[in-house]
């Protein structure tokens, strides 16, 4: 069993799911989960929980995202993005920098979004691209969202780059719907790579390819000090002199580390709560049974006493 974090580059052409699916077989661990859907046309930074880790993906589900791409004005689709058919007229629209900028405003900060009708977004349990394609009447609720950073980096004719960073289930496509119907044109997202997931960023990804060039037995991945120092390159990877695996001590950063005695491991093993004298404000701990083995997550009940919220030994 592998129990671990990867970082994957995602290629355009593939869902989520796919991703998942071609993990399991890569990896042969049939445990995969990924953190936080990324749409067929979308690229870049896909975060996978494998084995046992998939109990931690609970504490990521706040995570901020990064994203980078281009929106093309002129007419919206079905889907908000370049993979939907054409609504209303097509027009031939070329909006300026300084028109755009008008509308950014309302576009940032906390909003009110719609999700797209072709998302995996649940109505009454079931997801609601699965109700559109069968032409049900699908009505999407506005969802409270927060887009921390909404900005233009440049227009050439009827297409704007952009950048964003959002809070978690904000749907890009609908930024770039909205930002059309502000101007009374109409968009659509044209593209889109996700940049950055929570404390995870493309220096720390894999593309599959490279993982799965990686055929011999895993090393142990290196131990630093922090994050920004663990950087990942394809040509390592194949040298296998890398392991495609981020530290345990290096995932969710903002829980502090503890390792614990093999008494403490026994009780925490076993359900019990555990005595940590050096934590007396963390709400949660991650407990390590070694330098690399990430037993459990714990969280404090009162004072130093820490009961196991979830236990991966």
């Amino acid at each position: 069993m592998i129990n671990a974090v990867l970082i994957l580059d995602k290629p355009s052409g593939l869902t989520s799911h796919d991703v998942v699916n071609r993990i399991r077989r890569i990896t042969s661990e049939r445990g995969v989960g990924h953190l936080g859907t990324l749409d067929p046309m979308a690229t870049g930074v896909l975060p996978l929980v494998l084995g046992r880790f998939t109990r931690l993906a609970q504490f990521f589900n706040d995570s901020r995202k990064v994203y980078e791409g281009e929106i093309t004005f002129g007419f919206a689709t079905d889907t908000y993005d370049a993979e939907g058919l054409p609504i209303g007229p097509v027009l031939a629209a070329q909006p300026t920098l300084v028109e755009i900028h008008r509308h950014l405003s309302a576009l940032t900060g906390p909003i009110l979004q719609r999700p797209p009708i072709y998302s995996a977004k649940k109505i009454q349990g079931v997801a609601a691209y699965k109700l559109a394609r069968k032409e049900t009447p699908v009505e999407m609720k506005l969802v409270p969202v927060i887009v921390h950073r909404f900005e233009i980096s440049g227009v050439c004719g009827d297409r704007a780059r952009f950048v964003a960073e959002v809070s978690a289930g904000t749907y890009i496509r609908s930024l770039a719907h909205d930002l059309g119907q502000a101007l009374g044109c109409g968009a659509h997202l044209s593209k889109l790579r996700r940049t950055q997931a929570g404390e995870f960023n493309l220096a720390h990804a894999v593309t599959i390819e490279a993982l799965t060039a990686y055929q011999q037995t895993l090393p142990p991945p290196h131990v630093v000090s922090n994050l920004s120092e663990y950087t990942l390159s394809d040509e390592l990877m194949r040298a296998g002199s890398v392991s495609p695996f981020i530290h345990p001590r290096l995932i969710l950063p903002k829980l502090p580390c503890v390792t614990a005695t093999p008494a403490q491991i026994a009780y925490i093993r076993n359900g019990r709560p555990v005595n940590l004298p050096e934590f007396s404000d963390a709400p949660l701990v991650k407990v390590f049974a070694s330098q690399s083995e990430l037993f459990a997550v714990a969280q404090r009940i009162a004072g130093t006493l820490f009961r196991p919220k979830v236990v991966l030994g």
